[in-house]
């Protein structure tokens, strides 16, 4: 049968080669319109269907709007048909505009870092290079984003929390003129990416942070150079930033080893008062605790890790408390000797960064520092547990009932606690110009405590919250006037708070067999550490909404966490 569109030439067969791969099979119909390839149509055309009006826009059908019924496709640019612009729906932008950022610079730049950390990068506003160089140029982005991570790595180690050392990196990176920056800070990893613009390539470096000490004369140095670098009034290469951070890495401590040593010894000695000891109670646990940190000095030199060195450091105190029990003597207290030897150990400072880490969305850091609390206080509990299980095998009468043993010295407690903060200043090797005042805020701390938990008979986990929360709030007036970090100021100051006795009496009833009892006491010790930790970050938040902080215009000065609102 012959095809209906087709002649007698048709039926004739056709080499593979004559054949195109695009063409339609014998049999089929031609179609009405020449192959698309023949007429090339640019990708910009309209599609079929679409026309444009007379006013330029696009509109289906052929017709002038949206008023056609035919079916057809319309373009993505044309209005609905519900359209008018006397009754246009409200833009996204507010008619007052975007809240604008005032970056004042008597401000801290602390509080001005913090103010642009939440906000998003396209909203932040524009950086002015503070640092200016010869070179049009700028500095090389490379150096610069190395000179912040060796900054962020000195104040990581030196026990800064994570959101300051992030506005910390922030700062330098915007003052030589680097505004699409963004810092990341975990425990042990510093990381700083820079996208010049949308189109270009982001530049991104990392540090790793290997070893970590207590030095808060280097962390104050460190905030002093920031402040130089972020201030217009003084100006701060590359080179001269770099000579000063080297300077600062090869300052020698303030104070020698010995003067650590007898530090050590005096604060366990003046928390022994604290909890009812006398004279004799405080020579016993100052030389427990000067013995201890001699043999932690012996184990850090042998490069054995911080767990084993809490765990001897724990020991020659409870020595002493059992030691003193096997000699019956009935004006001395072992309870007030082992207690003082764990004031001198209790890592206050890494449970307040925690929490204070944790608090302000930081999970990551906040976990690892309190994952690192955990291990060192379970070094202290075995070196505690071995030595009171030696010492019940002995025959040594712990007596669990001495907690209860009243004791009312305001005076001599006061002065016990500004001891207190004073040794433990030293120990965290801070600046002779801020031990007084850290001395101080101890004091007040102890009257706080005392006059609530004490006079008042309020809760003693209660009190110890309030009296953190007035260390944290005079820790951030402290530092504001000097222009320094606030742990200075802060975490010596809460040593007369640390939970030392709780934890001795927990110990003392899981050594015994009473583990109700035992429980029960480190469950207190718990409560208050976390008290310690979440009243100091309290009281440094209440500081921030009474002072002159920079921010959006009628709003918040620095945007929360997000909030998942439990979903």
């Amino acid at each position: 049968m012959v095809a209906e569109s087709g002649g007698p030439e048709d039926q004739k067969p056709q080499s593979d080669e004559a054949r195109s791969a695009f063409s339609p099979p014998a049999g089929t119909s031609q179609p009405a319109s020449p192959p698309e390839e023949d007429h090339p149509t640019s990708e910009f055309a309209l599609p079929t269907g679409v026309h444009q009006d007379q006013g330029g826009q696009a509109a289906p059908g052929g017709g002038s709007g949206g008023g056609s019924n035919h079916d057809t496709l319309s373009s993505a640019f044309t209005p609905p048909s519900t359209y008018h612009a006397q009754q246009s729906p409200p833009a996204f932008t507010p008619a007052q505009g975007i809240p604008m950022v005032r970056l004042t610079k008597e401000a801290p730049w602390q509080d001005r870092m913090r103010t642009m950390l939440r906000m998003p990068v396209t909203e932040r506003p524009a950086t002015e290079a503070i640092q200016r160089t010869d070179d049009e140029t700028g500095p090389a982005v490379p150096r610069v984003l190395d000179l912040t991570l060796r900054i962020g790595e000195l104040l990581l180690a030196g026990g800064e929390g994570a959101e300051d050392v992030e506005a910390a990196m922030f700062a330098v990176t915007r003052s030589y003129g680097l505004d699409r920056s963004e810092p990341t800070v975990t425990f042990t990893l510093l990381s700083i990416s820079h996208q010049p613009s949308l189109v270009d390539d982001p530049v991104t470096a990392s540090r790793t942070v290997r070893r970590r000490g207590t030095d808060y004369t280097r962390l104050a140095a460190v905030f002093r150079l920031v402040d130089d670098i972020t201030s217009a009034d003084a100006e701060i290469s590359l080179e001269e930033a770099y000579r000063r951070l080297a300077e600062i890495r090869r300052n020698r401590h303030p104070y020698p080893g010995w003067v650590l040593t007898a530090a050590a010894g005096l604060l366990a000695g003046s928390a022994s008062v604290l909890v009812g000891g006398g004279f004799l109670v405080f020579v016993v646990a100052a030389a427990g605790a000067m013995l201890g940190d001699r043999l932690a000095w012996l184990c850090a030199g042998r490069g054995l890790p911080e767990f084993y060195q809490f765990t001897v450091a724990a020991m020659p105190p409870a020595a002493m408390g059992v030691a003193l029990t096997l000699t019956h003597s009935t004006d001395i207290r072992p309870s007030a000797v082992i207690t003082g030897g764990l004031f001198a150990l209790l890592p206050g400072r890494a449970l307040v960064a925690g929490v204070q880490d944790g608090l302000t969305g930081y999970y990551i850091t906040a976990s690892a520092r309190l994952l690192e609390v955990m291990y060192f206080f379970i070094g202290i509990v075995a070196g505690v547990l071995i030595v009171l299980y030696l010492g019940l095998q002995l025959g040594a009468e712990l007596n669990p009932e001495a907690r209860f043993t009243p004791y009312n010295e305001p005076v001599v407690q006061i002065l016990a606690s500004m001891a207190l903060s004073l040794a433990f200043a030293v120990l965290l090797q801070q600046e002779r110009s801020t031990v007084l005042a850290v001395t101080l805020n101890g004091g007040v701390a102890w009257i706080i405590f005392g006059a609530m938990a004490r006079t008042g008979d309020i809760s003693p986990v209660a009190a110890t919250a309030v009296a953190a929360g007035l260390v944290g709030l005079f820790g951030q007036l402290f530092s504001r006037y000097r222009f320094h970090s606030s742990l200075p100021y802060i975490t010596a100051a809460i040593g007369p708070l640390l939970p030392g006795s709780a934890t001795y009496f927990g110990l003392l009833g899981v050594a015994q067999n009473e583990l109700d009892t035992g429980l029960a006491s480190l469950s207190t010790a718990v409560a208050t550490a976390l008290a310690i930790a979440i009243g100091v970050n309290l009281g440094s938040e209440i500081s921030r909404l009474f002072m002159g902080v920079p921010g959006a215009v009628g709003g918040a000065s620095r945007r929360a966490a997000k909030r998942t609102r439990g979903f």
